[in-house]
């Protein structure tokens, strides 16, 4: 990474946010080889560069769903100001930063990704204004482009504020005004927090927990039932990573011979080539690993007659995220044990699926997994029955461990500021999209089973969208049942 003129401190504008001062020096690193900027270099990258305005730009393809939400939006808060920011970079390590993920309401409600953007919603009459609110193209007069570690030549080329206008049907402007432009705002405000400190000290004194805590609950259940666009990629979203799915089992020699990084990282590479990242760190969990619901670490051993847990999704561009589990066998064929685990967890689903319909609670389908599950701890002696009694008391959690689902979007866990009522005590309706994922872990220390139990894990999960009639399977391109995982895993490795 060079840093011949990379700035110690990277452009203010850039990187506070809207509270910074445009026209605050830009410092140079402290340990840079070069000391300063001779007035012949800087007069001199001034001028000589092309134009490169992009013209003729089409809008971006979900730009009439995003002016449709703002509506909504305008309509559930009239004579409200709303500010919705985007975020700003967060610093990994000295001068390096994070990849950028905008917020997911603000990228929700535009479709920019941009860091320091801000949605504002001013209101008019019996609307809003709406402007869109940005850092503009690099500054070629003060060098900022070529100096400032955010700027063009640096990272890139940024959108002009009419190429933005022109992409999101927003009117646009310069987000290093807005800051004062919000302390002088009067009038009821809202602000999504947690996003923008600069954002947020500007509406110190103009907003309440309460109010924006209102805000952030809406947009979050606005997302509980999808539209064509969101629907269209979050099969995107899957069907990238069904490819990663088969990617992977192709590789599994060499993932016996390295780590479960070897996994992770040949996932990783579907993920960065088809879409935008991974949506949630990726679960590559071998043997015993696999009695760990959110192993991230990848650094264990893949051994030929353990299984494979690998729960992994692709994120589109346009940050929709699939969540699929299958659980492999390393060898290409289950164990009589593993089989007969894998399969009581892939009856619990199926019993999960058939109950996502419009109309039914959304409780129902973890319910019916769930009574699936205790049964056959029943069966196997591992629980004391009857039935209902280990149901009522909750005794199968100690091997079932997590709830069925969840709701599935821009986040992996998606909507989850929406009220109570609305989510977990509400009613499936067509357009919504969740995941059902019941699974079976028997720790290895775990002496209240036998022995050959201890250290198998197991989770299927699919991605459901909720249909008029009933359900469709967005990752039915992988096979779940037991023989067909096996045939499908020949066929790969040939």
């Amino acid at each position: 990474m060079s840093d011949e003129l990379n700035p110690a401190v990277p452009d203010p504008a850039a990187a506070e946010g809207p509270e910074a001062e445009a026209e605050e020096p830009i410092k140079q690193r402290k340990n840079g080889l070069y000391p300063g900027v001779s007035d012949e270099l800087a007069e001199n990258m001034k001028s000589g560069w092309a134009d490169t305005e992009l013209r003729d730009l089409e809008p971006i393809a979900q730009v009439r769903h995003t002016a449709r939400r703002r509506a909504a939006l305008s309509a559930r808060f009239p004579g409200e100001r709303l500010v919705i920011p985007a975020g700003n970079l967060k610093t990994r390590s000295n001068d390096t930063e994070y990849p950028f993920r905008a917020s997911v309401e603000y990228a929700y409600l535009t479709g920019n990704q941009t860091e320091d953007g801000v949605l504002v919603m001013e209101p008019r009459g019996d609307g809003h204004e709406e402007t869109l609110y940005l850092l503009p193209r690099s500054d070629r007069e003060n060098g900022e482009f070529w100096l400032s570690g955010q700027g063009e030549l640096w990272v890139g080329r940024r959108h002009s504020l009419a190429e933005s206008e022109a992409l999101y049907g927003i009117p646009a402007a310069d987000v290093r005004e807005l800051a004062g432009k919000l302390r002088e705002a009067t009038g009821p405000v809202r602000v999504v927090r947690g996003h923008d400190a600069g954002v947020e000290a500007a509406l110190a004194d103009k907003v309440t927990a309460e109010r924006d805590e209102e805000l952030r609950v809406f947009l979050s259940e606005m997302r509980l039932v999808k539209d064509e666009f969101e629907i269209g990629e979050l099969q995107k979203a899957v069907d990238s990573t069904v490819r990663g799915f088969e990617d992977v089992v192709k590789v599994l020699d060499k993932a016996r011979a390295t780590s479960e990084r070897y996994i992770e990282g040949t996932f990783h590479l579907r993920a960065r080539v088809e879409g935008n990242d991974v949506g949630y760190g990726t679960i590559a969990a071998a043997g015993p690993h696999a009695c760990t619901l959110h192993w991230v670490r990848n650094d264990g051993p893949v051994r030929s007659g353990d299984l494979l847990l690998l729960d992994a999704g692709v994120e589109t561009h346009t940050y929709y995220t699939a969540d699929v589990t299958r659980t492999l066998p390393v060898s290409g064929r289950y164990s009589e044990l593993q089989k007969k685990i894998y399969d009581a967890v892939y009856e619990a689903q199926e019993a999960g699926i058939a109950a996502v319909k419009p109309g039914a609670k959304y409780r129902d389908f973890h319910d019916a997994a769930q009574r699936v599950l205790a049964e056959k701890l029943v069966e196997w002696g591992l629980v004391e029955g009857p039935v209902e009694r280990v149901l009522e008391l909750g005794l199968q959690r100690r091997w079932t461990l997590h709830g069925t689902g969840h709701m599935l979007g821009m986040d992996v866990h998606d909507c989850a500021a929406a009220r109570v009522e609305t989510y977990v005590d509400g009613t499936l309706e067509p357009g919504m999209v969740l995941t059902v994922e019941p699974g079976l872990y028997f720790q290895a220390d775990d002496l209240t089973v036998p022995e050959e139990y201890r250290g198998i894990g197991v989770r299927i999960e699919d991605d459901i969208l909720v249909t008029e009639d009933g359900n469709r399977n967005l990752s039915a391109g992988l096979p779940r049942r037991s023989d067909e995982v096996e045939e499908w895993m020949a066929a790969l490795t040939g």
